[in-house]
């Protein structure tokens, strides 16, 4: 094998010098390769940068709720996707809405009947998910709510930090809390379980899916539940959710904060 390697190295130096006059005092020329340029790198790299473009945009209208009802993210954004939700960004995000969720309660002018109302989503708003999305591919598969199950059965979501801080303020401040999930009944007490290990504590009501609400719309489910609380005479002055069907529909509170969540939608 070596033998062959230099017979090309010495028939490339012959090629290279067949054409010269050797002159005995002058040194020969080095031999000078052309590498081609980086126009496939530069083509990859903007490639790379449209995608990012094009996943930022997707996701500003998933937030801004521009896009109709979709199952799974974009498979090209999978990588933005993951990146997003496991980096800074994300915890940023998250940190920006309990912020100005803070904000507005101090403002608020609590009467003394007790009837001054926050209401809480649980999933991606309280306790984070994102174990269970890291091995289900950050959104890009379809939803399966036997899997998700298990998961919920494990009782191990973790508190999203700046909502854990936020839930305590508004506890300080002397609001009444209403947690509003769409999981079920069923999940009652393992949902009370993994709500107390991640410091969760002291609501006044914790509201899931009975047998009655299972097949409705998460906006129709949610509303009437907010509609009892109006009914029952209470002010819903704050909502915090990671989906638009938390927030929208009929008994609307008084200001809504939306969390971001590029990985799944609920309508």
């Amino acid at each position: 094998m070596n033998f062959v390697r230099f017979l090309c190295l010495f028939s490339l130096f012959s090629i290279t010098f067949s054409h010269e006059t050797l002159n005995p005092h002058i040194l020969p020329r080095p031999l000078i390769l052309e590498y081609p340029d980086n126009t496939i790198e530069t083509r990859l790299k903007e490639l790379d940068e449209e995608v990012k473009l094009l996943c930022t945009s997707w996701r500003f209208a998933v937030e801004a709720n521009n896009l109709g009802p979709w199952k799974t993210i974009p498979r090209e954004c999978v990588e933005y996707v993951k990146d997003y939700v496991m980096g800074r960004g994300y915890r940023i995000d998250l940190e920006r809405v309990s912020n100005e969720a803070g904000v507005y309660a101090k403002s608020v002018e609590l009467d003394s009947d007790g009837k001054d109302a926050w209401v809480f989503d649980i999933d991606e708003t309280l306790l984070s998910n994102l174990p269970y999305y890291q091995e289900h591919g950050y959104g890009l598969e379809i939803f399966d709510s036997v899997e998700f199950d298990k998961w919920v059965e494990k009782a191990n979501a973790p508190a999203i930090e700046s909502s854990l801080k936020l839930y305590e303020e508004v506890l300080g401040l002397g609001f009444k809390v209403f947690l509003l999930t769409g999981r079920s009944e069923k999940h009652r007490s393992i949902t009370v379980d993994n709500l107390n290990n991640a410091g969760f504590q002291n609501w006044d009501k914790l509201i899931l899916r009975s047998s009655d609400d299972h097949g409705k719309l998460a906006t129709i489910y949610k509303s009437e539940k907010r509609s009892e609380m109006t009914e029952e005479g209470y002010r819903i002055h704050g909502n915090s959710g990671d989906q638009w069907s938390d927030l929208l529909g009929f008994s609307m509170s008084n200001r809504s904060f939306k969390l971001p969540n590029p990985m799944y939608y609920i309508p």
